[in-house]
């Protein structure tokens, strides 16, 4: 397979399989999908080919994204994606919880998306500053 991509193109992509295998293989230890981790190698080891050199590094015989990569603001918007699908989840979660975890309905679907408005209304003045636990 061949594929055309401009250097721009090639590093975006770069940035969307870094973000993709991060997603699937973070938070799994030593129990990672290594087919991602293997494509991941093959896209960045293509940086050698177009002398991309900061962004690649080799570390026991694999092509893996270098330091600097990862330290140029990959993690930055992987955060702000974090960030914004906790607040949703929780404004989701909440909204459901005050409602009784009752199904959603053509009823009831008005309701919940408004309660799910006003957390993220909240969310999004203050974080989660005024969230507190019932002991």
């Amino acid at each position: 397979m061949n594929i055309h991509l401009s250097d721009k193109e090639f590093r975006h992509l770069l940035d969307m399989v870094y973000i993709g295998n991060w997603i699937l293989n973070s938070i799994r230890g030593n129990d990672r999908f290594e087919d991602y981790d293997h494509v991941q190698s093959k896209l960045f080891a293509q940086c050698l080919k177009n002398g991309m050199y900061s962004l690649f590094e080799i570390k026991n015989g694999n092509v893996v994204p270098s330091v600097a990569f990862e330290n140029g603001g990959i993690h930055e918007a992987i955060i702000d994606y974090e960030d914004t699908v906790f607040f949703e989840i929780l404004a989701e979660e909440l909204a459901r919880r005050d409602m009784g975890f009752q199904p959603v309905t053509s009823d009831n679907y008005s309701e919940l998306n408004q309660r799910i408005d006003d957390y993220m209304t909240e969310f999004q003045l203050n974080g989660v500053e005024n969230i507190s636990l019932d002991k």
